[in-house]
This record gives structure tokens, sequence and C-alpha cells, in this order.
């Protein structure tokens, strides 16, 4: 038995992390490590803040080839007296202590900040931390000031006062320069700002927003304004869609002194929404400016509200059929939607933003667009019957399809599933299909797919074991039925003379996670298509991606050799990579290795990289090497629940030759 080790963990052991440490520390935990782009954000909402609070007009971005970022507002310039605590000037405090700012007393109708997507003071530490370089200017009280940090927001060159200038002069400037060793890459991506700071204008009608990129020594600046609003903005995002109504436009906040529902004054909507029969989807949601990728609490209080107004509407103007039920998904399968909310307090999932949960969120929204949305309904009948009617179209072609899976027709795309996000290509010998599990892995792949030519479909939680299913009960799971929906082909068994023609993508692809949860999944899907759908596996249409267990993070060699990401599937092959790093003269340890928890870890630009792209990706093609009536015996075992025994006794026999994954 080997000995007991002793006892060292003491109070010495225990770590305080201070100032900007814990970024340094867990970057990953306060920025997305793929690029800057979030950490110039951070800079940006805090300008953006100060036209929220209306006494900025004007944000200006450029983005410098020295690979440099600079944002500048005439809002009112950061405080740059002495604070009275820590004794240095508000500037410094900011920038370098975590949880600082001036946005936490919104309660106080005197606050700074009473409305703003600043939340835990966290914002512009990020840049700073991260950041080999970052200045600061600040213009007030008829004075410009400057502050200088460097090496990861140390102090560089104190506030000091470098020009006067005249009293309504005011505003601040912020340039910073990331340090590439944080992120995968040190480059911002510039069409991502662009389309940030296009919503932002939207948001703010009274603002303008500029983007300037240098190139060759000269800048390239777009500016956007948008004194319509919402309104302007959606009309553009809708161009070249035929809604089957007008646009849905309102906005509706917290009157002075209001008791309702106990929300504060200003708190509140703005929203556009459309419904049209087929075509891409807009579906944008923001709170207090902050764009809200993946959705959260508001815009499901934005279908609720909508989902009720128009059940009322269908049940007044006595539109229903008999036995047929409206769920929310009818509603919101074909609806495009811009929403931004203001709440005081609002609570995200992480400091990235891109989802809200606040609870609060679902009844304040549903509040605001409910009552508003029916009155509209009301007054616009012949709009809001359009409207019904795509809505009972769709829970007809709902109901029919769980009796019977129908292809999709060139005509229209009332019979896709609402989880399904399609691609823009109509060439099927070009699409390509990924079935993926869960929200989470769902949301990733959207984001890195190339949505000219690849589609997503994320299932909820594992798939049903259909190795029994007949044709009458397949397709009472809504997931199976979904899946058959999106591919387009009728259920055949062996032997059948299946219709192909309608099939939608030359390649359905099971993406699962890399541990034995995914490949749990990947077996019922496997039995899905080899009981159910076998013409699609003799045609070479079934496939199987393979995304990395590991992430290797190699240093740099000096000139000419950077530091490099490398991926592997498995442990065999990470040994085999390590083996490879040392035989290149790397120090053992000298890299780091992360492991994949799942693919909804894996950032956008890391799951494209390594398990969407056709040019670097692994795939496996899906066969019959051994032949079929090999292959229906094998399942039977597996599969049947009449052959638990005979299962028991195979996994006895060969359980032990299995590489089990207990991490």
């Amino acid at each position: 038995m080997m000995a007991r080790k002793p006892n060292t963990y003491t109070a010495d052991d225990i770590e305080i992390l201070e100032d900007l440490s814990p970024i340094l520390h867990r970057p990953g935990m306060y920025t997305d490590p793929v690029n800057p782009n979030h950490a110039l954000v951070e800079i940006i909402d805090n300008a953006a803040d100060e036209g929220l609070a209306e006494f900025a007009k004007n944000v200006e971005v450029v983005l410098y080839e020295d690979g440099s970022a600079q944002v500048s507002d005439d809002g009112r310039g950061i405080p740059v007296d002495i604070h009275p605590k820590k004794k240095v000037p508000a500037v410094q405090v900011i920038f370098t202590m975590l949880h600082s700012g001036g946005k936490f007393r919104k309660t106080d109708k005197d606050a700074a900040y009473r409305i703003a997507g600043g939340l835990h003071g966290v914002g512009v530490c990020v840049p700073n931390a991260l950041s080999t370089r970052l200045e600061v200017e600040v213009k007030r009280d008829g004075e410009k000031n400057r502050i200088v940090f460097a090496d990861n927001g140390k102090v560089k060159e104190p506030l000091k006062k470098i020009a006067t200038i005249g009293p309504r002069d005011t505003g601040t400037r912020v340039r910073f320069w990331p340090d590439a060793k944080y992120f995968d890459s040190p480059k911002i991506v510039a069409a991502d700002i662009a389309a940030l700071l296009r919503a932002k204008a939207m948001l703010l009608p009274g603002v303008k927003f500029s983007l300037g990129i240098e190139k060759n020594k000269k800048f390239e600046i777009q500016t956007w304004h948008f004194p319509e609003g919402i309104k302007g903005y959606f009309a553009s995002a809708m161009e070249g869609e035929a809604p089957v109504a007008d646009t849905f436009l309102g906005e509706r906040y917290i009157a002075a002194q209001s008791e309702s529902d106990n929300f504060a004054e200003g708190e509140g909507a703005m929203w556009a929404i459309a419904w049209t029969p087929d075509g891409e989807l807009v579906t944008e949601s923001y709170v207090n400016m902050i764009p809200t990728r993946v959705g959260g609490t508001h815009v499901a209080g934005l279908r609720e509200g909508v989902y009720n107004a128009i059940r009322n509407f269908i049940d007044l103007h006595a539109m229903g059929q008999r036995g047929l039920k409206i769920v929310p998904e009818d509603v919101w399968s074909r609806t495009s939607y811009v929403l931004s909310v203001k709440m005081l307090d609002p609570q995200f999932k992480g400091q990235v933003k891109n989802e809200l949960i606040s609870r609060d969120a679902v009844k304040l929204t549903a509040l605001m667009v409910r009552d508003p949305f029916e009155l509209w309904l009301n007054q616009h009948v012949a709009e809001g019957r359009r409207i019904a009617e795509l809505v009972i179209s769709q829970a007809n072609a709902r109901t029919r399809a769980a009796q019977k899976v129908e292809r999709r027709k060139p005509s229209g795309v009332a019979v896709l599933p609402g989880k399904l996000t399609d691609c823009a290509s109509e060439d099927p010998d070009r699409n390509e299909l990924f079935i993926v599990e869960g929200d989470s892995a769902g949301g990733s792949a959207k984001q890195a797919r190339d949505k000219e030519f690849q589609a997503v479909l994320p299932l909820k939680g594992k798939p049903k074991n259909t190795w029994q299913d007949s044709a009458d009960t397949l397709y009472a799971n809504k997931e199976i039925e979904a899946i058959a929906l999106a591919i387009g082909v009728d259920h055949h068994k062996a032997g059948d003379n299946a219709d192909l023609s309608g099939l939608r993508y030359r390649k359905v692809i099971i993406l699962a996670d890399a541990d034995v949860d995914g490949a749990h999944i990947q077996v019922l899907l496997l039995t899905l298509f080899f009981r159910h759908f076998p013409k699609l596996i003799d045609c070479g249409n079934v496939y199987v991606a393979q995304p990395p267990l590991f992430r290797i993070d190699v240093p740099s060699q000096g000139k000419g050799k950077p530091a490099r990401k490398l991926y592997a599937l498995d442990k065999q092959e990470l040994d085999g990579i390590e083996e490879k790093l040392e035989d290149e003269g790397f120090k053992p340890n000298s890299w780091t290795v992360s492991r994949f928890k799942g693919l909804g870890e894996m950032n956008p630009e890391q799951l494209w990289e390594t398990t969407l792209n056709p040019d670097t990706r692994r795939v496996l093609p899906v066969t019959l090497d051994d032949g079929a009536n090999i292959s229906v015996d094998i399942f039977n075992m597996m599969m049947s629940r009449e052959n638990a025994s005979q299962r028991r006794e195979w996994m006895e026999t060969y359980g032990n030759l299995v590489e089990a994954d207990i991490s």
C-alpha cells in the first residue's frame, strides 16, 4: 500500500488574486479568448452608455494597422478627481480595480447611470489587463488629462494635464494594444465590430457611430446613423423578404411613479416583428444595447406576449379549427424580430453577456408587448388575419407531420421544423446538415457554420431508441419528426425503392461530444438511420463528425516559429503529439493541454477550424462494410428490449476491451 502523503495544506497555500491578477490568471472567465473583439466591445459599451444617458452624440472607433484599437466619445469624460477611498484618480481606479464603476447605484434617480450595459465593474479592466499598452485621454472641466498603462495594466505614466481646452469640450479617448499571448488571434475582426456599431446606431437614434480602418496609412471610414431607429434598421435587415403583413413596431417603458409590477421608471422594451412564409429569419435581441446572441429570458417574454395576443385574436375572430391546438412554435417558426430591452439590473450568463438570465425579464417583456400587439391586431384586422392564417397553416402542417412526414416542396417551407437553422443554398448536392445535441452546442455550431451551405438542427436531450418503432409510432417523438422533416425523405425499410428526390442535404453529419455520452447519441442516431432511413447510408449520405477531445497550446520557439494550437481526437493521439513535440526540442510540460468537456465549450472559431471546415475537419462516412445481415444482428442485440440477457452476456465478455472515459 502506498504511504499516505503528509498533510501540507495550510494557510500559506491560500493565494489571493488582487488588482488585475484574476483576469490574467483566468482570461477565459472574463473575455472571449478567440480574439480581442470582446475586449474592444467593453470599451465601446462604456462610450455607448454615455449616449444612452444622453450625454454623447458621437462614438468613433478606429482600427490601426499596428493591431491597436481606439474608441472616442464626446460624453462627460471619465472622472479624473481623486477617489475618496483609494486616494488615486478615479480614472485609474476604473481601469485597474475590479468591481469599480459608476453603474451600481441604479435605484438612485440621481445616479450617473440608471440604464447601462456595464454591470459588474469589470469591463474596461479586461482590455487593460490583456494589453501591452493602453492610453486614456479625458476631456472635462476645461482640461485634457492623460494616463498610460503598460505591461498588462501597470501604471506607466501617471495622470497628467496635457492641455487647457474649452469648458464644453468633453469626452474620453481610449486606445489599447492587445497582448497576443492571451488570444488565439490578436487581430480584431472588423466586420463584427461594424455589425455591432450598426446595431448600436439603431438602438441610439440620437448618436452617430463610425468605424475607421487604417490601410496603407489611409483610413476607410464607415458611418451609421438611423434617425428612424429600429424602423429603418429592421427594414434594411428584411430587405428582399416578403412579410405576410406590415411590420409591427412599438416601444413601451414604465412611466414615472408607476406601480406596474414593481418595475422601475425607464424599464421596458422596443421591438420590430414580422412574419414571412419562407426565407432567412432575422432574430436579434439586445439588453441595454448589449447584443444577446443566444437570446434569453427577454426573448422568452416576447414569445409569451406575442403568442398570447395572437391566440386571443384567433379566438375573438373565430378563426380556429375544431381540434386544432395552436402552440408557441406555430407562432414563432416563421417570425423575424429585433428586440431591445432596458433594465436597471440585468443578469447575464457570463461576462461575455451573450444570454440574459434575469427572471423578471420574462414578465417585463411580455407585459410591455402583449397589450400593444393585441390592440394593433384588432386595429389592423386584415393584417392580423394574414398573420393568423400563417400561424394556423403552421399548426396544420405540424399536426399532419405527426402522422406522416411530408417531403419539402419547392413552393414553401411550412413543414420544416422550427429548430432548424437552414442554409442559404438550395443546391442539395452542396448542402450539409449537422445534427447536434443540445442548445449550447447548437448555438456554437450556428455561429461557427458557413451559412451558405451548412444547416444546423439542435436536438433536445438524447434521441429516442427507435429500433422497435413502427411507422405509426416513429413520429410521435418530436425530435425524430424534426430530423425527418429536415432531411426531406420519407421513412422506409431496407430493400424499399425509397424516393430520395426530396433529400435536401448531400451530407447528414452527426455532431456529438467526444465522450461516452456523445458516443451514445451517435449510436442512437445511427440506429435511426440504419432502421428507418437505410438508403441514406447505402448512398453515402450519413457521416459522423470527429471533434477533438484535447487542445494543445504550444509556445513559440523564437523567430519564425510562432505559438501554435494543436488538436487531438483522443488520448492516444494526444500522446503521439506530445512525443512529436519532445522530438522537436520542446521541454516536457512546456505546452499546456486543455480538455473540451463538450462542443458547447468550443468557441465558434475553434469549432469551425476543427469540426465544420471541409478543408480541415475530420468526418467518417457511415458504411456497411460487414454486410447488412450482420449489422442487423448486432443492432438487434444491442438495441432491442427483448435481448437484455444476450446484451449483458456480450458486455461481460467484451466490456473489458472498451476504453472507459470516466473523467
